[in-house]
């Protein structure tokens, strides 16, 4: 890359340095990211002695629920291939370090030529896939070098993206690198091939495979499906930030009736007390499975353990994906595969599903406090309404699957 790109990613290595004395997170990635090549190296020794024949590489855990029925699909047809899993994030590696279905579950090192040279001789990659928007200019143009065949799976493309506005050739030189472009839809074709990259198939959104499985493998939590069977409604609030508790916790306070359920995107234990005493009465989800049940009187559930929130999403009778008035709204197909309405804020535009699903008539954009009222009440007094939204997003996902098989048969079948 350009000395300019290089000077950023030297900045960029140094403000993580910096934010690593104050942050715990940001500190467990660049110690992480220390300890890459020398995990890498006996991780070879033991079982990848000739490197890896797949390298797949995710910035956090939305982006990993998009790879992941790739991998899957990969131990089904080709067992004995190894599988190198990268994070930039730690809120993707801290969760999925220990995924069984990779070999070896890293951090990704910086993007400086030297640590990409570095990273690329211990891994030794045959073929390299990223997921939606992992654009590292050394990473890619090391890859392309090497002759190491380079994929991206489930792109979406804008037009104000700057690989499309004057001035951003660098970042142009950075899409011809691949080998191979897989978009979600036809619009995104459309942009790259007039900047003349061809090589792109629409292959759709690997993620709703995913979703499609979790829907056929859910995971039981007795004590929440006795806990609402006998409700009038059920509302779960998933990947929930403080603006969005902002906009449904006032409905909440006014509809005792109705059970909530909250999965907080982020916790620690003061953001689980401080959750629990605005939401009085409620109270743990470990606490529940502890006692074997949620305590009378319990109007709210906070949940405080990971991996759960995409099998409770089926006790619901409406759910409210978070992030929408902050950077982004989260995974909402993991709640419409089950056939409910989904609701989330106005940040969204980045998402080609929330459109779509909006389109469909299965999902809705809220804009604040009133305007969350005003559905949540009609949902819960219309049930006939509550049903044809929930039937329109289970529709849409179920039109939606079958990314990972082109994916699959493309980089993989007769190579």
């Amino acid at each position: 890359m350009n000395p300019l790109y290089n000077a950023g990613i030297a900045l960029y290595d140094l403000g993580i340095a910096i934010a690593s004395a104050r942050s715990a997170k940001v500190a467990h990635m660049r110690a992480g990211r220390r300890h890459t090549l020398s995990s890498l190296a006996e991780t070879r020794r033991r079982v990848a002695p000739d490197g890896f024949d797949v390298w797949m590489h995710a910035a956090s855990l939305g982006e990993f629920e998009q790879g992941r029925p790739v991998i899957e699909r990969i131990r089904r047809e080709c067992p004995d291939m190894k599988i190198l899993l990268t994070f930039f994030s730690p809120s993707g590696y801290e969760v999925r370090h220990d995924y069984p279905l990779a070999d070896a579950v890293e951090y990704l090192p910086s993007d400086s030529p030297a640590a990409v040279r570095r990273f690329l001789d211990a891994a030794a990659p045959r073929r390299a896939i990223f997921i939606k928007y992992e654009f590292w200019g050394n990473y890619l143009g090391e890859l392309r070098r090497r002759g190491i065949p380079t994929y991206i799976i489930s792109s979406i493309f804008r037009p104000a993206q700057r690989f499309f506005r004057a001035g951003g050739g660098m970042f142009r030189d950075m899409l011809r690198c691949f080998t191979h472009i897989f978009v979600q839809d036809d619009d995104s074709r459309r942009l790259l091939a007039a900047i003349g990259i061809k090589d792109v198939t629409v292959a759709g959104d690997t993620r709703f495979d995913r979703v499609t499985d979790i829907l056929r493998s859910a995971r039981p939590v007795p004590e929440l499906e006795a806990w609402t069977s006998g409700a009038p409604f059920t509302f779960i609030a998933g990947s929930s930030w403080e603006p969005d508790e902002d906009v449904y916790i006032p409905w909440l306070a006014a509809h005792p009736e109705v059970r909530a359920i909250v999965a907080p995107h982020e916790f620690d234990a003061a953001r689980l007390e401080a959750l629990r005493r605005r939401m009085a009465p409620a109270c743990l989800l470990s606490e529940a499975v502890a006692a074997g049940g949620v305590p009378e009187g319990c109007r709210a559930v906070v949940v405080d353990s990971f991996g759960l929130l995409s099998s409770l999403y089926r006790l619901a009778d409406m759910a409210f994906v978070g992030g929408g008035f902050g950077a982004g709204i989260h995974n909402i197909n993991e709640a419409a595969v089950y056939g409910i309405p989904v609701v989330f804020g106005p940040r969204h535009h980045k998402f080609k599903e929330a459109a779509d699903l909006i389109a469909a008539g299965g999902a809705f954009e809220i804009t604040g406090r009133d305007d969350f009222a005003a559905l949540a009440s009609r949902l819960l007094a219309d049930s006939d309404a509550r049903r044809a939204a929930g039937a329109a997003a289970g529709d849409y996902i179920s039109r939606s699957v079958g990314a990972s098989d082109i994916v699959f048969d493309h980089i993989f079948k007769n190579r």
